[in-house]
Formats: structure tokens, C-alpha cells, sequence
């Protein structure tokens, strides 16, 4: 297995696509070991066709599907009535937003991509730093990892048979925790770079309550998932599809905006994004199936647990290894891949398994704003028109912020399992 991890790594390296550098890696395992290709086929079809994973593209459609019928531009108006008085409002904008569409969106990168596109004129015409608003168009989408419905937290779950419904509820505290640290870290550098606030006074709560309630409907749907989930009236793939429902519901009889044409488009864009997504699912079942049979995992558990027993520096230690992972492969992969081989060891060492998906999903998604292959960062810089450089430049108090996150939930796991033990009880 170890050959094929290194065609991977080399593969890779060489720029070919995420998807097949996994399916070759795969079939060159297959091929080394002389196991019958049934196998391989089997393995990509059985892992594309799970019903849990099933969950992704119902979600990934239900995104789009809230970003074409209106909800992201009421909610643009809502966080721009809440956050005008502060200093960089635009960037306050930014992470009060992403916290938001947490619930709407469900992909970093989709939502970075998004509000640059949306807020980043603004923020030019303002005067704003490219870089600075790249970094933090890029790294406020971060927040949409732990806010439900995670992409994320979803295939972890799924990967590594944890409570789906228990890591929803573990991703508000550090979601949040995310966001008001975000904010301050805008307000020390927007005062520092003189971004003066658009408005001298608070909004009147009048205005604040209105576009409150304008944008009630992509505030009631996160809330809508947990109760269906928690009370076992949807399965998490089966509120996917209600969120599908909802969308269309909320676009074409509510908001009046979901047209024959929009909605096509918003079809054709689900498509790609969700074939994507689908080809990286099945080949990455191939490629576990040769971790499983090499016992990749116990050799990898031995060999950490031969460095130190101590849980906090083993968890520090796979953190470290988690950030490098990330500077080079997508989020989606990284789950797919290692949760199997890095839970076991973490539950053998007493580490919550909800507490390291929140962790894990965090830091692997932070990967997605640093180099050399994060994919936020390339987007960002490049609708922002500036340099990579520029963007990991201006944004180191942004990085910094999340790195306070990762360190609150590695000192504090009780903080993270609050809502989800209030909610269904401790956990064996």
C-alpha cells in the first residue's frame, strides 16, 4: 500500500487531478497484489451508492438552489444593517455572513468564492487592501465547516460511524467562536489599515428587525435539520432532500424569484460540482479498501503511539500532520482517506471522536487557504486580482484566529460536547 500512497503523492505532485491520482493509486495496489478487479469495481460502485453519502449532493444542490432563489442577497442586507458601525464593515460583513450561510451553502470554498464575488467590489471601491479582503473572503468561509450542514462533517461521520447528528450540534460552538474571533481580528486590522466604519451609529433596531425577518427563512433552516435529525423524523440523507424541498418552496412561493431559467442554471452548476464530488467518492473506496487490507492503520497507530501516549501531544502530532495534508490534497479527500486510519488511534488514546472530527474537519479546511494547493486561496486572489502572496500576507491575523479555535478545542473538549451531550445525552 505504501507503493501506491507514493504514486498518489507523485501523481499529485505532478498536478494531475485529485480524482484519478486516487483511482490509479488504487489500481496500481490492486495490480501489485494481483487482487481480482471485481473487487475494484465493486468497491467504487458499493461506496458511490451509500445511502448516507447520498446526503452530499442533496446538500450540494440544496445550496445552490438557496444561493439562485434569493436568501443570500437578504441575508447580505441583514448582515450589513448588523455590522455597519464597525470598523472593515465589509469584512464584518464577511463573517457574520459565512456563520449565516453555514446552513445554506455547506462548502469553504463555494462560500469564499461567493462573497468575494459579491462583497469584493465593494470592498475595492471602499479602499480596502485586495489582499486583506481575499484573505478574509477566503478564511471566513472556514466557519462554513463547522456550522451544519458540513460537507465535512458529513463524510466524517459517515467514514468513521460517528453520530451525524452529534457533530451538527458540536460544530456551533466553535463555529461561533470562529466568527466573533474573526470579527475582532478584522477590527484590530481594519483600525490598523484606517477602514473607517460606513456608519457612524448603530442601525435603528427597526431596520436591524426587518431585514431580520426578510432573511427568516435561511435563519430557520439549520435549526429545521437539527430538530428533524435529533427527533428521528429525517435521517441526515433524508433531510438533504428535504432541503432541496425547501429551497424550491422558498424561491418560487415565498420569495418569487426562482425562475424556469435560474433554475436550470442552477441545475447545470449542481451537475459539476456533484460529479466531482461522486468520482472522488468512488475511487476513494478503492483506495481504503487497500488501507483496511495492508493494516495500514495499526502500523500507523503503533508507530504514534510508540512516540508519545501523552493525548494531548499525540493529537498535537496529528494536527501537524492534518495541516500538511492540507497544503496539498482537498478537504473531501482528506476525510475520506484518513479518517479510517487517524480515529482509531485518537479513540484509543481517549480522544472524543466528535471532539477530533471537529478538530479534524477544522484543520483540513484551513488547508483550503494556505499553499500550495489551496484551492479558496487561488480562487479568492484570483477574483480579487492580487497575489498569493498578498492574500497570506495581509491575512496572518485571520489565520491566527483560527489557529485560537483549534487550540480552544484541543484545551476545552467539554466546551465542544455541551450541545450535542445536552441535546442526546452523554455518550457511552
Amino acid at each position: 500500500m505504501f507503493i501506491a500512497i507514493g504514486v498518489f503523492l507523485v501523481l499529485l505532485l505532478a498536478g494531475m487531478p485529485v480524482a484519478f491520482s486516487i483511482g490509479i493509486s488504487g489500481f496500481t495496489f490492486f495490480m501489485i497484489r494481483d487482487l481480482p478487479m471485481t473487487v475494484l469495481v465493486q468497491k467504487s460502485i458499493s461506496t458511490s451508492q451509500s445511502f448516507t453519502m447520498l446526503a452530499i449532493p442533496l446538500f450540494i444542490l440544496a445550496g445552490n438552489l438557496m444561493n439562485s432563489c434569493g436568501i443570500t442577497k437578504r441575508l447580505l442586507k441583514f448582515c450589513n444593517a448588523c455590522t455597519g458601525h464597525m470598523y472593515g464593515n465589509i469584512g464584518q460583513v464577511s463573517c457574520l455572513m459565512s456563520t449565516l450561510m453555514g446552513g445554506v451553502s455547506g462548502s469553504a470554498v463555494a462560500d469564499a468564492s461567493m462573497e468575494c464575488r459579491i462583497l469584493g467590489p465593494e470592498m475595492t471601491r471602499l479602499g480596502y487592501r485586495r489582499g486583506w479582503s481575499a484573505a478574509i473572503n477566503g478564511i471566513s468561509g472556514l466557519i462554513v465547516a463547522t456550522i451544519p450542514p458540513s460537507m465535512g462533517l458529513i463524510i466524517y461521520g459517515t467514514v468513521g460511524e460517528v453520530s451525524i447528528g452529534r457533530l451538527f450540534m458540536a460544530g456551533w460552538v466553535p463555529g461561533l467562536l470562529m466568527c466573533v474571533l474573526l470579527m475582532l481580528a478584522v477590527t484590530w486590522s481594519a483600525k490598523r489599515y484606517n477602514y473607517k466604519p460606513e456608519h457612524e451609529k448603530p442601525a435603528p433596531f427597526s431596520v436591524i428587525f426587518k431585514t431580520f425577518l426578510e432573511s427568516i427563512w435561511a435563519m430557520l433552516f439549520p435549526i429545521l435539520l437539527i430538530v428533524l435529525i435529533r427527533f428521528g423524523i429525517m435521517s441526515p440523507t433524508e433531510s438533504g432532500a428535504f432541503a432541496c424541498a425547501y429551497a424550491l418552496i422558498v424561491g418560487t412561493v415565498i420569495y418569487h424569484e426562482l425562475t424556469w431559467e435560474s433554475l436550470l442554471q442552477t441545475l447545470r452548476a449542481s451537475v459539476k460540482d456533484i460529479t466531482v464530488i461522486t468520482i472522488i467518492l468512488a475511487f476513494s473506496g478503492v483506495f481504503g479498501y487497500g488501507v483496511v487490507y495492508d493494516n495500514i492503520t495499526v502500523t500507523i497507530a503503533n508507530a504514534l503511539i510508540s512516540v508519545t501516549s501523552n493525548s494531548v501531544l499525540l493529537l498535537l502530532l496529528v494536527i501537524l500532520f492534518l495541516c500538511i495534508c492540507g497544503m496539498f490534497m482537498e478537504t473531501t479527500v482528506i476525510a475520506l482517506i484518513l479518517t479510517p486510519i487517524l480515529l482509531p488511534v485518537m479513540r484509543s488514546v481517549g480522544v472524543d471522536e466528535v471532539v477530533f472530527g471537529m478538530i479534524m474537519m477544522t484543520t483540513v479546511t484551513f488547508g483550503v487557504m494556505t499553499p500550495p494547493v489551496g484551492v479558496a486561496l487561488y480562487a479568492t486572489s484570483d477574483i480579487m486580482e492580487c497575489s498569493i502572496g498578498d492574500t497570506f500576507k495581509d491575512g496572518w491575523p485571520f489565520y491566527a484566529a483560527v489557529v485560537l479555535v483549534i487550540l480552544f478545542m484541543i484545551l476545552f473538549p467539554q466546551a465542544v460536547l455541551y450541545l450535542p451531550n445536552l441535546v442526546y445525552g452523554v455518550s457511552g
